[in-house]
């Protein structure tokens, strides 16, 4: 389900089973929603609320070794098969289980 809501700080965030988008064009934008699917989907694999703990100490190991937001950011573990497959609209019919480890 995808809400739209000017409160988020980014352009789309997942937080399953939602998609929250920044603005309502944003809902048409297929390259983002399927980003936002594929953490809806490492966010299943890992039962939701370890994702997140994952998520937040792998970005700030990244900002503390960095010292830049947006670099950090981009080396998340599952950011980084998000990025990667976000062009491919079949990944999510053809991923393997836990596939964000070999990003």
């Amino acid at each position: 389900m995808i809400l739209v809501t000017r409160f988020i700080p980014y352009s789309a965030l997942a937080f399953y089973p939602f998609i929250f988008v920044k603005k309502k064009e944003m809902q048409d934008n297929h390259l983002l929603i399927n980003h936002e699917k594929i953490h809806h989907r490492q966010q299943l694999e890992l039962l939701i609320v370890p994702f997140y703990f994952l998520y937040f100490f792998n970005y700030l190991y990244h900002l503390i070794k960095l010292h830049n937001h947006y670099q950090a950011y981009k080396k998340i573990i599952f950011e980084r098969e998000a990025f990667a497959m976000e062009h491919d609209f079949d990944y999510l019919k053809k991923r393997r289980m836990l596939a964000f480890i070999k990003f």
